[in-house]
């Protein structure tokens, strides 16, 4: 092997044209880039949405609806999830911490009570929300929802 046989690995090389190398290449002189105006010099940038003058889209559309800045989203927990964790755990009182503990809801969620699913246990289950038929189903059972 000498450095005249010497080549480079197979698919390593592109076939592109390499631009801005003079006008023999084919794509010297202004470089695909046209004449004149912004997007031919160095530098070029633009803001994302910009139209050139133009109405930008998210301006044009119309705006509808009402984002309540106050609202409180929860964490929804049906009656047949806290069953499930108790049998699991093997508890009768079940906190925020133990749903945050069992990967139900993160350390910073509200959570909500909510009545879907047969409940069986009967539990004393403290939660930010209750809906009505969870609390009901809880004290049917002689268990207690508190609110904290």
């Amino acid at each position: 092997m000498d450095l005249s046989t010497l080549k480079p690995a197979k698919g390593s090389l592109k076939s592109r044209k390499r631009i801005a190398r003079g006008q023999g290449s084919g794509k010297g002189g202004t470089a695909t880039r046209g004449h004149k105006g912004a997007k031919s010099r160095s530098g070029y940038k633009t803001k994302i949405g910009h139209e050139g003058g133009q109405m930008p889209l998210q301006r044009r559309i119309p705006k509808y609806g009402f984002k309540n800045i106050n609202r409180k989203e929860y964490k929804g927990i049906n009656l047949d999830t806290l069953q499930k964790l108790a049998e699991k755990i093997k508890t009768d009182s079940i906190d925020v911490q133990t749903i945050v503990k069992a990967g139900l809801a993160s350390k910073n969620d509200l959570i909500k009570i909510l009545g879907n699913g047969k409940l069986t246990l009967k539990l004393d289950v403290k939660a930010h929300a209750f809906s009505r038929s969870a609390s009901s189903a809880i004290e049917a059972l002689q268990g207690s929802a508190t609110k904290i």
